[in-house]
């Protein structure tokens, strides 16, 4: 099972779509939609696409994926995010869903464009997909016309814990009240929450606590990462956290 992982689409088949060797659909990513285009210019997005089977190269293998069902996101207001039913094929020929439930209870994926690389297929109990559905649309721009990539980069390191930007620190299950210097996500302000930590695209500016004790304390994160040091425990609060560039903050349970 998958959180999110990069792929190269090889080839599509629908029986809506047929597909003739001069003329094979090309198959680009919109937002949160696989956009296919056939050979007379006609799109046909993810709605679309129910019943359709991709063919995706995943770390040079072949994988092969349905497209089982495709539904809008009920808790997005702009009605940009569409999440898509993956599965993959078992050996006795039956079909298997992707993606692990999140903690919603989806079992839910959507492609994201990933630039030189392919696409990047993201399951909706992963990092990228929670950042893209608390309002973080990497693709777009936010109300002020600032675009929300820089935010949502942020947004992942926070929700992986990945003080440091090369590992996460959390564990599944852990609750965090996330907010932005933009005003897309707003604090809860739960009194049994404390500042925990302000974040950039490349992992956090300071860190006041740690959110899973046993996983890492304030200690070895200085000693792990040099840019922390002098800028944990106390001195790490949201007012700190601005003024060393943090762009995202978060509460946590102490």
């Amino acid at each position: 099972m998958f959180r999110s992982f990069t792929a190269a689409v090889l080839t599509l088949s629908a029986i809506a779509i047929p597909a003739h060797a001069d003329s094979a659909p090309k198959i680009a990513v919109q937002g949160t939609e696989f956009v296919v285009t056939v050979a007379d210019g006609r799109e046909r997005r993810s709605a679309e696409l129910i019943g359709a089977v991709l063919t995706v190269r995943v770390s040079g293998r072949p994988m092969r994926l349905r497209i089982a069902a495709v539904e809008r996101d009920p808790n997005d207001r702009t009605g940009s995010i569409w999440l898509h039913t993956l599965e993959r094929p078992l050996s006795d020929g039956t079909w298997t869903n992707v993606c692990n439930a999140g903690p919603d209870g989806r079992r839910q994926a959507f492609p994201l464009d990933g630039g030189p690389h392919g696409l990047e297929l993201s399951c909706t109990g992963g990092a990228i997909a929670k950042c893209v559905r608390f309002g973080y649309r990497r693709w777009d721009v936010g109300a002020d016309g600032a675009p929300l990539a820089p935010l949502h980069a942020a947004c992942v390191r926070m929700v992986r814990a990945d003080y440091g930007g090369d590992r996460g620190w959390t564990k599944n299950g852990m609750r965090i009240d996330l907010y932005d210097s933009r005003g897309v996500q707003k604090p809860d302000n739960a009194p049994e929450d404390a500042f925990e930590a302000g974040w950039t695209p490349d992992g956090a500016v300071c860190v006041r606590h740690v959110r899973v004790k046993e996983n890492v304390t304030l200690a070895e994160l200085e000693a792990t990462y040099p840019a922390l040091r002098g800028r944990t425990g106390e001195i790490c609060t949201e007012e700190f956290a601005r003024a060393h560039g943090a762009i995202l903050f978060n509460r946590s349970p102490p």
